[in-house]
């Protein structure tokens, strides 16, 4: 009998509820952000214990930061830069090989301060191995599917097949694995403007009532725990 517990190598997390638990503590918006952002470095660490190679967090789409409010968009803004930062200036970014890739289109619409920070991050990362990092700011699956098909039309010739190799090749995901599980938190279960479209077409997929701020390092692990117990069929 084999007894080895069943690791998802590439954890998504769609981060939801923020705003309506920030709400029903009568907080502003941003304290939901921040809570959420606390737990999620917890949830990290827990993910590398757990050995999954592979952890993406959605922070914000592009179409939530076009609608949010501006004293909101700055608050999220202001967050993304002090998480950044105590990840950059923490030991275990070294100790435990910590890659960060962040996805979206961040360089065109943050502050240019935001944006060196991240590329810094990046790039004194580059060449770690052992877990890698994802982010996912001012993101949709809908814009990055689009933009991949527009640069195939660019660079492919007339008549050329395009096969799965060469769309992904063209995603921003494109130096990630498949995602295996994907974990949405808030209590409503579905997807959101087609959030790593390509990727996600095989994960399991687990919904929880928790919102964002209470999905803390344990509850990770308890999701980790039915992924577990579920069986793996691919259509069998």
């Amino acid at each position: 009998m084999n007894n080895e517990i069943v690791v998802p190598q590439h954890v998504a997390i769609i981060p939801d509820g923020n705003r309506r638990w920030a709400k029903d503590k009568g907080e502003d918006p941003w304290v939901g952000h921040q809570v959420a952002a606390d737990n999620l470095e917890h949830i990290m660490r827990r993910a590398q214990d757990h050995g999954v190679k592979y952890l993406t967090l959605w922070g914000s789409s592009r179409e939530n930061l076009m609608k949010r409010p501006i004293r909101e968009k700055a608050e999220l803004l202001r967050i993304y830069s002090e998480y950044f930062k105590r990840l950059m200036s923490s030991e275990e970014i070294i100790e435990r090989g910590v890659r960060i890739h962040v996805l979206g289109r961040w360089r065109e619409t943050f502050p240019a301060q935001l944006v060196k920070l991240f590329e810094r991050g990046i790039q004194e990362t580059a060449r770690h191995t052992e877990f890698h990092l994802t982010l996912c700011l001012d993101y949709s699956g809908d814009d990055e599917m689009l933009g991949a098909i527009n640069k195939i039309l660019a660079s492919q010739d007339y008549g050329e097949d395009v096969t799965p190799q060469i769309l992904k090749a063209h995603l921003m995901t494109r130096d990630l694995p498949p995602v295996d599980y994907l974990i949405r938190t808030g209590g409503e279960p579905h997807l959101s403007v087609g959030f790593m479209m390509w990727d996600i077409a095989n994960a399991q997929l687990y919904f929880t009532e928790m919102m964002c701020p209470d999905f803390d390092a344990d509850a990770f692990e308890a999701s980790l725990t039915e992924y577990a117990e579920r069986a793996r069929r691919h259509g069998a």
